[in-house]
């Protein structure tokens, strides 16, 4: 069964509730601000076609992405200690 792929929402400049943005929070010289660069280079288009559609909706392969590169980068396997 195929259906439609959603992916939920994804906007990493989007403005949030509180009175900063997350740029702010995260220092100039930090690793995660080269994994973001990186990653909005590499063409996800050919993961996007693997996604099946139906079901609940994904998260963006692009924030997936960069999660595990971050995590490579830093050693940090788990995702409860990405979380921190």
């Amino acid at each position: 069964m195929s259906g439609k792929v959603v992916f939920k929402p994804y906007d990493p400049d989007q403005a949030t509730f509180l009175p900063y943005s997350l740029e702010e929070l995260v220092p100039l010289g930090h690793p995660v601000r080269i994994v973001k660069q990186v990653v909005d280079q590499v063409d996800v288009k050919p993961i996007n076609r693997k996604y099946k559609g139906g079901g609940a909706s994904s998260f963006h392969p692009r924030l997936m992405l960069k999660l595990l590169v971050y995590g490579y980068l830093s050693n940090t396997y788990s995702s409860r200690k990405l979380e921190e």
